[in-house]
């Protein structure tokens, strides 16, 4: 089966073994650190009774031990625990090999209790050791377990690939149906271009007499097309020679024009010489906290009326309080050592300052933002 993988199957296969003799070791050892655990803990029993020669140390080794042992299920299952007590001197207390000959009754309460103390005082050494036979209910059940665990993945594998394998099986059908489809819209494409064949094949014999008959009706125009040639070449020096004439007009209007704006432009020179004092008079007696600059000044003129009005709302912030003033970014100068700060009015405005060690502002220039590497080459020359 394509979809079925050869290495789940092993894996399927070899890890149900590998794991149940992993879950048994790993059992073992957990039973035995419990069982030793519970069993220091019990083994002796009540002190009393061995101290005042009651009762032997081993006989209640032997009855603590067993009493134990039948308190766990898990050894009816198959759980094999061997426990073994000696003393450091290696006398076996546990389990018993031999009966001892005396009555516990009848012997002597202080030879006994003298011979538990003596045992006692030696040190007792308790090994337990569990082991799981593979043919009982517990390891059975434990195999049993992975065995089906596995088939149960096993078998959810397979209907992963079988349901894969429908799917691939009703893509394959959809796509042979869209195939068929399309062998069928491409045969329908074809016959349609086979008739546009022959249409234009029709239509290219109509063409190609259509320009035969238009050749012999060129060819009796000739002479009247080389009259007509003739004709507006004649008309086309006409008109270059019309053409000289209006350029050299057109040349004379434009030295008359350069001449009248020459004469313009000095008027206008002094009107702006003019106005550029007179905004640096009313800057200096309206705002007397800060300075101006005269390129700011010079700047301030050249910018459209509305943009006027919000460069002087900066100046007039600056001037009563420069921390109302929001700067855009600082500028340094190249010769300058102080740091020159920008700040922008109306979006297309910039006004650029700096504060002297004095703390008096200064503006420094004023423009657009199409004037701004101006101003900026500016500030870079500058030395404050």
């Amino acid at each position: 089966m394509k979809f079925l993988s050869f290495k789940i199957l092993i894996l399927c296969i070899l890890l149900p073994p590998v794991l149940y003799i992993f879950s048994v070791q790993s059992i073992e050892n957990h039973l035995k650190a419990k069982y030793a655990g519970e069993i220091e803990d019990i083994y002796i029993g009540d002190t009393q009774p061995l101290l005042n020669g009651s009762v032997r140390l081993k006989n209640a080794i032997n009855k603590n031990t067993d009493s134990y042992f039948q308190t766990k299920k898990l050894i009816a299952y198959g759980v094999k625990v061997n426990v073994t007590v000696i003393t450091k001197q290696g006398a076996i207390l546990y389990p018993p090999i031999f009966e001892e000959g005396e009555d516990d009754l009848l012997s002597d309460p202080m030879k006994i209790a003298a011979g538990n103390y003596k045992l006692m005082n030696e040190g007792l050494v308790l090994d337990v050791e569990v082991n799981i036979d593979h043919n009982t209910p517990i390891s059975l059940a434990i195999l049993s377990f992975y065995i089906l665990l596995f088939l149960l993945v096993l078998y959810c594998y397979y209907r992963s690939g079988i349901r894969k394998a429908k799917q691939a099986d009703m893509e394959k059908s959809r796509e042979i149906e869209r195939l068929l489809k399309l062998e069928k819209a491409h045969a329908e494409s074809l016959k349609s271009l086979e008739k546009d064949r022959k249409r234009l094949s029709a239509e290219s014999v109509r063409m190609k007499k259509s320009i035969e008959n238009e050749k012999v009706k060129a060819s009796r125009n000739e002479d009247e097309m080389i009259e007509e040639i003739v004709t507006l070449e004649e008309e086309i020096n006409k008109n270059i020679v019309l053409q000289q004439e209006q350029q050299e007009e057109i040349n004379t209007l434009k030295e008359e024009m350069t001449r009248l704006d020459k004469g313009g432009s000095r008027k206008d020179g002094r009107q702006k010489i003019r106005g550029s004092d007179a905004i640096g008079k009313r800057f200096k007696v309206l705002y007397k906290n800060i300075s101006v600059n005269d390129r700011a000044v010079s700047g301030y003129i050249d910018i459209a009326e509305d943009l006027k009005i919000k460069g002087e709302e900066i100046i007039h912030q600056l001037n009563e309080n420069p921390d109302l003033v929001s700067i855009k970014r600082k500028v340094f100068g190249k010769r300058s050592k102080h740091t020159i700060l920008e700040v922008i009015f109306g979006y297309k405005g910039r006004l650029y300052f700096n504060k002297g060690k004095d703390g008096r502002i200064e503006v420094l220039a004023i423009g657009t933002k199409n004037s701004q590497t101006r101003d900026l080459e500016f500030l870079d020359n500058l030395t404050l």
